[in-house]
């Protein structure tokens, strides 16, 4: 049983290992054959005759419709957090939790579908000049799907908090919101941020809300009313037969993927050190 359980344990690490692999050696075949002056330029037109390859706006697209779900989830996500584990009756927090979930659940490009055929058009009735492709209504559905994230982690966070201190501050008058803001929420922040930078993990790694709603525009702009490609959307549309195999533009996926591959580790390692430095043992 030991044998088998290593086998088990060393598959997740092979595959880890191939596709990282995978991916390095056909991003090394792209930055082989593009100045790393042209990689970080702003100019990204691949299919053109003489294309070039500039990620910068890809990376913007990325970081301004992540940094838009960020900014709905976690006022939402927290909030919800604090009502389940300071407010809510035990009933309560039985039949509204799962429901919150059930968010978690739905498949990524119903949510794409949403945010293209109703959150745009009702956000084009409050702001005229959006275009019917952007940055902002991808944004804000991606931060709908990733609120169970952050609002069940930190929960979760908020509750292995020991019932004593709550009520020794409510013992010395404090209110319920005070006790979930000066002494809950310091005592689980390494909890809450590590939900907070899954989140965002999780919202730099989607795929199908940004392809279907965000568009295909590789202009540079950091304007949230117009069409933007992420590094995900980009892939896809590479991937449904448009670049050859064995060309550039081909291999320029593998180093977008390896680029995001790094991004994603990077955060996860960031949780893991918030995490440790932050944690709070009783």
């Amino acid at each position: 049983m030991p044998t088998f359980f290593l086998v088990m344990a060393s598959l997740s690490v092979a595959t880890t290992f191939g596709i990282v692999l995978t991916l390095i050696v056909d991003a090394v075949k792209f930055f082989a054959e593009v100045p790393l002056k042209e990689i970080f330029s702003t100019e990204l037109a691949p299919l053109k005759a003489d294309p070039s390859f500039g990620i910068l706006p890809l990376i913007t697209g990325t970081l301004m419709t992540t940094l838009i779900a960020i900014a709905v989830a976690v006022p939402v996500g927290l909030s919800a957090a604090i009502y389940l584990s300071q407010y809510a009756s035990s009933r309560s927090r039985k039949i509204l939790k799962p429901i919150l979930e059930v968010l978690a659940g739905i498949p990524t490009i119903v949510y794409g579908f949403f945010a293209y055929s109703f959150v745009t058009p009702l956000l084009m009735q409050i702001i005229p000049s959006l275009e019917a492709k952007n940055a902002l209504s991808p944004g804000i559905v991606m931060g709908i799907m990733i609120i169970p994230l952050v609002a069940s982690l930190s929960e979760d966070a908020m509750n292995a908090v020991p019932e004593i201190m709550r009520e020794g501050a409510l013992g010395l008058g404090s209110t319920k919101l005070e006790v979930a803001l000066k002494v809950v929420i310091p005592a689980s922040i390494s909890g809450i941020l590590s939900s907070i930078v899954l989140a965002i993990s999780r919202a730099i790694g989607e795929t199908m809300i940004v392809t279907i709603a965000s568009g295909s525009s590789k202009n540079f702009t950091l304007d949230i009313t117009q069409s933007m490609q992420t590094m995900t959307s980009y892939i896809v549309e590479f991937t449904s037969g448009d670049a050859a195999s064995g060309t550039t533009g081909y291999y320029s996926l593998y180093a977008v993927g390896l680029i995001l591959f790094i991004f994603t580790m990077i955060i996860n390692l960031i949780a893991q050190h918030i995490s440790r430095k932050y944690r709070e043992e009783y």
